[in-house]
């Protein structure tokens, strides 16, 4: 269940994509929160550079390996603009991250790439349920999920 909390957080999410698409890059962001509701660390995507791997969620499981207790970890939320790839949400599997909540999905995020003519992904979109066991996720939000939508078509109509 998506809370006005989350809806917060992903508002965030969708502000830091928009300032990766304003820098040139593909339009991601994500926030790392503490169960007590603390912002731990946001970022966006970096792929621009040609480094594909410089993904925020990936960003985000390092960061957390190297600054949380496991305890920690599980209990965080991770927020995102778009469902984690099979990378990211392996990387977060393998730290131990808590909750993960997303505004738009991977197969929306692959309809609207088909819809413009964009190739696919070199990496199938996942579930993050077929990655992660046991995962805890929720997510799209449609409203947030049309922005997102909104900033992949201004990327790829340049």
């Amino acid at each position: 269940m998506i809370t006005d909390t989350d809806l917060k957080h992903l508002r965030r999410c969708v502000e830091l994509a928009k300032i990766a698409l304003e820098k040139g890059d593909e339009p991601f962001g994500s926030v790392l929160v503490s169960a007590d509701g603390e912002v731990l660390f946001e970022d966006h995507n970096h792929v621009a550079s040609g480094d594909h791997t410089q993904h925020p969620e990936f960003a985000i499981a390092r960061w957390a390996a190297e600054n949380m207790k496991p305890e920690e970890r599980s209990k965080a939320t991770v927020y995102t603009s778009g469902e984690h790839c099979p990378m990211c949400a392996a990387a977060h599997g393998w730290v131990g991250l808590g909750r993960i909540v997303y505004a738009s999905s991977s197969e929306q995020l692959a309809e609207w790439m088909s819809e413009l003519g964009v190739a696919p992904s070199p990496v199938r979109n996942l579930p993050i349920q077929d990655v992660i066991r046991g995962a805890v996720v929720d997510g799209p939000v449609s409203e947030l999920a049309e922005r997102v939508r909104e900033l992949h078509y201004k990327l790829h109509q340049k």
